[in-house]
């Protein structure tokens, strides 16, 4: 339930109580000492706050208008009472624990348990959400630091539970759904201020990242020799692909579909920094390793994430019946249109870059699509039949066309039975995503012994006890030599 203030004139009050009344809202009027208004009081429903606010606005701004219209031929010098019934003059809406008054359960059957209206909150409810969410610089950009300083090193750690520990405690959600409510209901400072809150916050991680691991990989905490490619949690943010671009774009919806229903976004929050911090983590390591393949893949990621999740969410919210209050006000100065141009110029350029670093993902898709099928295809045969495919990873690489290198490194591990080597697989599966992907591909293929025991005497079907050893036993097949 929400409790509605408003402050009306004396001319409107009839009006807006015929409002109420039609609604079966019960509501009290309080007589102001100074400046001859009045204040109207009463209880709904979240759901059906948008919708009465509305047609109060409509009857209060409908009586004054032509109150002041009559004042102005009789007097010019008026304008005092008419600026204390603006549209925006007095209005408060805020939460209630519990209401009892005789029609709240009548309300409640038609908004809430009904479907005379959907889950939305009012467009000052969301703004004021959103702006809330964001805590003060200090906090935010502090913590932010801290959550790319626990990324960092569960990345390297290879520690899952470090990793999501650090998407616990960062704050991004907040500068991602005000950027997005800014841009939905053409508030150019929210936009700039979400905007510019996140890519600072972000920037911060990365260098903290950079710093952090230059620190551990100088002061030998690591290998200074250590293949970051090979570590599964970093592994996995430098290649990005359509999953990545998925779960950027469900954590902006859900964030959004959170904010906007009044439902508690903090879980959402761990979803977004999911898609956020781990991978600026991966850029500051690949810088620090001197590895571009990891800070370049790591770093599309970032922006194709950052974008999805603001798109994504913004789209949500139009979808939700957001708008613009008013597209002829500026409440940031200037001219009237100014305010748009900027917020769709904006918009534009970040469906551009989305588009643009999408292109060079999709790339990426179809050769790790591709490369799949080429291993699948080799370890289909008769003659690796015995084998079995654990995992394939595919280096990132940018396209041809944008001045990216032609060879992308592709990593295949496979289980074999003991003793059996296949000394002619890494050539084999080089050639098959040649032939497949038109690119020439250095393959190096990883061999997990598989060891069997199957007990003597067994009566009912096998009972099978499968051993895998993970040891240095690879063949690197680069540009056709074994």
């Amino acid at each position: 339930m929400r409790i509605v203030r408003t402050l009306v004139s004396e001319d409107a009050l009839s009006a807006v109580e015929s409002v109420l009344d039609g609604y079966d809202v019960d509501h009290v009027v309080v007589r102001e000492a100074a400046g001859g208004g009045v204040l109207v009081e009463f209880p709904v429903p979240t759901q059906a706050v948008e919708s009465v606010l509305d047609e109060v606005r409509e009857a209060r701004d409908g009586v004054d208008g032509r109150a002041g219209e009559d004042r102005r031929r009789d007097d010019e010098a008026v304008a005092a009472d008419d600026a204390a019934t603006d549209d925006d003059a007095y209005t408060v809406v805020t939460s209630a624990e519990s209401v009892f008054a005789p029609h709240v359960e009548e309300l409640e059957s038609r908004f809430v348990t009904g479907t005379e209206e959907d889950d939305a909150i009012p467009t000052e409810e969301v703004r004021s959400s959103a702006l809330d969410m964001t805590p003060s610089p200090l906090t935010y950009y502090s913590m932010t630091l801290l959550s790319a300083l626990v990324a960092t090193a569960g990345l390297l750690l290879d520690a899952p539970a470090v990793v999501v520990g650090s998407m616990v405690i960062a704050p991004l959600i907040g500068s991602a759904l005000t950027a997005s409510v800014g841009t939905v209901l053409d508030e150019r400072a929210m936009l700039w201020a979400g905007l510019k809150t996140q890519l600072f916050g972000l920037a911060l991680a990365v260098a903290a990242a950079t710093a952090f691991s230059l620190v551990l990989r100088w002061a030998a905490f690591l290998p200074p020799a250590l293949d970051v490619t090979t570590t599964r949690q970093i592994a996995a943010r430098i290649s990005p692909g359509l999953l990545s671009v998925v779960v950027g774009a469900c954590a902006g919806a859900a964030g959004a579909f959170g904010l906007a229903t009044g439902v508690s976004v903090a879980l959402v929050g761990v979803m977004v920094a999911a898609a956020l911090v781990p991978a600026a983590a991966a850029v500051g390591i690949g810088i620090a390793w001197g590895v571009p393949a990891v800070a370049v893949g790591a770093f599309l990621l970032l922006v194709l994430n950052g974008i999805a999740i603001h798109l994504a969410a913004a789209a949500v919210l139009w979808y939700l019946g957001y708008r613009p209050e008013d597209p002829t006000a500026n409440r940031d100065g200037g001219l009237p249109w100014s305010r748009s141009v900027s917020v769709a110029a904006v918009a534009l350029l970040l469906v551009v870059v989305f588009g643009a670093v999408g292109a060079v993902v999709w790339d990426q898709t179809a050769f790790e699509r591709e490369t799949n099928a080429a291993v699948a295809g080799v370890v289909d045969t008769d003659r690796y039949e015995a084998l079995e495919v654990v995992s394939v990873t595919t280096e990132f690489g940018l396209p041809a066309a944008v001045g990216g290198a032609g060879d992308r490194a592709v990593t295949v591990v496979v289980a074999r039975p003991a003793d059996r080597p296949y000394p002619e697989l890494s050539r084999t599966v080089s050639e098959r995503v040649e032939r497949r992907t038109g690119r020439s591909a250095p393959v190096t293929v990883e061999f997990v012994e598989r060891r069997r025991y199957e007990p003597p005497g067994r009566l009912v079907g096998p009972v099978d006890v499968s051993l895998m050893f993970y040891h240095a036993v690879s063949q690197t097949n680069s540009h056709g030599s074994t």
